[in-house]
């Protein structure tokens, strides 16, 4: 059951729903997001929990709270109840439903008589990318990106060819409430005994600058890692295969470095930055390089997203645009020596893109052991 779930649903009033469920050690967790199409009936959001974890449930959900149309959070009735002449909000629903490994089935009834039903499918982002991408050599690769335009455009580069999906998405949880209350606020007591600074996570700049930091550190976060750079993103998209891989790699087997048009997507979606909007987003931001020596030389940037399948949701703003934002390059693997080995050449080195002893003794593993 754990993961994100989207589709439509039906009942007194058609909408679409956003489902986050975690699964802890003896039931599952998440939230609800319904979104109403009726634009007269406020949308809502309920956190809920199983008693087991069983194929078939019953439960009763927390508080529904409405979804300030204004903002996208979650807020209380009072501060929205004019918007919304004549209408209310239920107090709980009582939910029924199953699920198997394609599907994810809910009925519903609130104290106030409200019925819904929805039948979910199951993300797709653990499935193989259906981005078509541009076959290339290293050399129409260079070609190809200096035709362009710079700082337009961020390029991430991956060992293969698989859909774009965060950290904390890829480790199975989908709950950013959860993710807020019990994560940030534990590494915050542990890492502050390490760092210089202490951070201040009321203040937006720096919230940001500690969730980029943990990320860079390897701890799951819905950050998605990027770069301004073409060549750095070949490094990383050719970092953590051994020259002995690459030797034994077949012609088909690629690198992939994406590259999204940040500047369209910024003009044409909403950029909001926060991980508890109800609404689906992948926003773009540039956060401060406290205690994060790395951010400078990588030239980063990041997306911060509470999508699962972030190929899948890109492309259908693509759709529903007729623009394209988010393109992909292969590359042969068996390329890796030559390509390193003029990223080199370049300034771009383990021991460049990660001050300190690690990205010092990763470069020199690099020259002198042929693996």
């Amino acid at each position: 059951m754990k993961g994100q779930w989207i589709g439509n649903y039906t009942g007194s009033s058609p909408g679409m729903i956003i489902v986050n469920v975690d699964e802890r050690s003896t039931h599952y967790q998440g939230v609800a997001y319904l979104h109403e199409s009726n634009p007269a009936i406020p949308s809502t959001a309920a956190s809920f929990k199983t008693s087991k974890k069983e194929r078939s449930f019953r439960f009763r959900t927390d508080v529904i709270l409405p979804i300030n149309p204004g903002t996208g959070l979650v807020d209380l009735w009072d501060n929205i109840e004019q918007l919304y002449p004549g209408a209310g909000v239920s107090v709980h629903a009582d939910v029924e439903g199953s699920w198997d490994e394609a599907r994810l089935t809910l009925r519903w009834n609130t104290d106030a008589g409200v019925t819904g039903t929805c039948e979910l499918p199951r993300s797709k982002a653990e499935q193989p990318s259906e981005l078509a991408a541009l076959g290339k050599q290293w050399s129409d690769y260079k070609a190809y990106v200096a035709t362009l335009e710079g700082r337009r455009y961020l390029f991430r580069g991956q060992n293969g060819p698989w859909r774009l999906r965060t950290s904390f998405h890829r480790s199975g949880r989908a709950n950013l409430a959860r993710f807020l209350t019990e994560d940030i606020p534990a590494l915050r007591r542990h890492l502050s005994a390490r760092t210089k600074h202490v951070f201040n996570l009321q203040f937006p700049d720096e919230n940001g600058a500690f969730f980029n930091l943990v990320q860079h550190h390897g701890y799951p976060t819905p950050l998605l890692d990027w770069t301004y750079s073409p060549y750095v993103a070949a490094f990383f998209a050719y970092r953590g295969i051994s020259n002995e891989q690459a030797a034994q790699a077949q012609p088909n087997d690629k690198v992939r470095i994406h590259v999204f048009d940040q500047a369209q997507w910024q003009a044409d979606l909403p950029q909001p930055l926060q991980l508890l909007s109800s609404w689906l987003h992948v926003s773009i931001g540039e956060f401060l390089a406290i205690e994060n020596e790395r951010m400078i030389p990588q030239q980063a940037a990041s997306t911060v997203t509470n999508v699962d399948d972030i190929e899948a949701y890109i492309r259908s703003k693509e759709l529903s645009s007729g623009k394209t934002y988010l393109t992909a390059l292969d590359l042969p693997i068996h390329d890796r020596k030559e390509v390193l080995r003029e990223l080199g050449y370049m300034g771009i080195t383990a021991g460049s893109l990660f001050p300190g002893l690690d990205g010092a003794c990763e470069e020199l593993r690099e020259r002198n052991f042929d693996i």
